[in-house]
């Protein structure tokens, strides 16, 4: 299945979505080309509002400190990755050659940074109501299940008490990386010197965040 019909949108400007899929790694290569960093930033905006906005209309039993926690989650690193490997946008992003040799395809951060990337691009070019539409397409299961359960506990919370259980505790060691302005960062979860899962983000708690979830899974896949 074509992109354009993944997302229910066909670009009338090609150049817009083609911009979306291109990662800074090819820019840092070939200056005289642009990268989709700026549309990432505007369709992370774009999602950010789309998302209160269903949030607001459509769930008004929930209180605005839940409401703030479904769109903390479905706006997410993990939850954007998700996505983007539903529609398979890995296999359409333009990658220079190292990243794609170190699996760019496949970082979570990549993935979502385009999807950002293309929801801003969708926006440009056929304004707020397409791009609305084209977030309610992919969002709005993720957003109807996490509505259901707005309590939930994040993930650092849940590995910290299973751990706990045990007599354990986790510690995170965080790296960051890139310029002040498009800073990530990359945490890794250890338990009595184990590394049991890492996680990438645009922030330290992302990050942190990332690498618990992929801790629990971890722990769960071993029965523990």
């Amino acid at each position: 299945m074509s992109l354009a019909s993944q997302l229910g949108y066909e670009f009338k400007d090609v150049s817009l979505l083609r911009l979306s899929l291109t990662h800074r790694s090819v820019s840092s290569e070939d200056p005289s080309r642009n990268d989709n960093e700026r549309l990432e930033f505007l369709g992370d905006a774009v999602l950010q509002l789309v998302v209160t906005d269903l949030l607001y209309d459509r769930y008004p039993q929930l209180a605005e400190g839940q409401m703030a926690k479904v769109r903390a989650a479905v706006v997410s690193r993990p939850t954007l990755a998700e996505i983007a490997k539903s529609i398979d946008l890995g296999s359409e992003v333009e990658l220079a050659p190292g990243e794609e040799r170190s699996g760019g395809r496949s970082k979570d951060s990549i993935l979502g940074n385009a999807l950002e990337a293309v929801i801003g691009a969708v926006y440009l070019d056929g304004g707020l109501e397409e791009a609305r539409r084209v977030i309610h397409i992919l969002w709005e299961e993720r957003i109807a299940d996490r509505a259901k359960r707005p309590g939930v506990k994040d993930y650092k919370t849940r590995l910290q008490e299973h751990l706990a259980r045990r007599g354990e505790r986790p510690s995170y060691d965080v790296e960051g990386s890139g310029p002040d302005h498009e800073r990530s960062f990359k945490a890794v979860v250890t338990v009595a010197g184990k590394s049991l899962g890492s996680g990438e983000g645009k922030s330290k708690k992302e990050a942190e965040q990332a690498s618990a979830r992929e801790a629990l899974e971890t722990l769960n896949s071993r029965g523990r």
